[in-house]
């Protein structure tokens, strides 16, 4: 049986404004420092581009689609969320994959 047939991959791509990247850099680590603590989070990265310092991007796993739907409502995350138009570029962009060859 493949133990990760019900994981969730998640990539998050959040473009700060350049007057705000701070802020939101901020705010990203304690958003990633909440979540790594939520049960069902297998890991929870953030990064920022290499080539655009405004351009933030999550690695999340989760252990299912429970888990992530318990995130998606942890007043941390929803309190960034409701900041978007303030602090970013545009709303993030997040994409949902699965593993295909685990």
């Amino acid at each position: 049986m493949n133990v990760h047939c019900n994981q969730i991959t998640i990539v998050c791509f959040v473009m700060a404004k350049s007057e705000t990247k701070e802020s939101v850099k901020r705010e990203l680590v304690y958003l990633a420092n909440m979540t790594r603590k939520e049960e069902g989070n297998i890991n929870y990265d953030l990064h920022v581009s290499s080539s655009d310092d405004c351009l933030f991007i999550i690695y999340e796993n989760w252990k299912n689609q429970a888990a992530l739907d318990n995130h998606m409502s942890k007043p941390y995350l929803t309190n960034f969320l409701s900041k978007q138009k303030e602090l970013l570029k545009s709303s993030v962009e997040g994409k949902i994959c699965k593993i295909i060859n685990g």
